[in-house]
């Protein structure tokens, strides 16, 4: 599991999917602009670890990223992932999180 992963699933979830990608990938200074941004409330309705990683990833890679974690999770929006492809929330942490970390040459 990813640091990101690990945050999302702390004891107490503390940290929302979008918060956790961010955090999980060094970005503290995101957190409160995050707190919003989970279960469904990132802008357009998108996944919030999709959301954060977008926000963080080099602008040139943010396509091929929607498209990959559209591939992955079934769907871009947290109704759809939780309504209609069942792809739980962490699983789309860990996908966003793999996502940036390719994407920021980490991987």
């Amino acid at each position: 599991m990813s640091r990101a992963g690990e945050l999302f699933t702390a004891p107490g979830h503390p940290f929302n999917c979008a918060q956790a990608v961010a955090l999980g990938n060094g970005h503290e200074e995101q957190k409160e602009d995050l707190a919003r941004c989970g279960g469904g409330r990132a802008p357009g309705g998108i996944c919030g670890a999709l959301h954060a990683a977008l926000l963080l990833a080099p602008e040139d890679q943010r396509e091929a990223i929607q498209a990959e974690f559209q591939r992955q999770a079934g769907a871009l929006t947290c109704r759809e992932i939780k309504g209609q492809t069942g792809t739980p929330c962490l699983q789309c942490v860990e996908i966003a999180t793999a996502l940036l970390e390719k994407a920021q040459g980490k991987i």
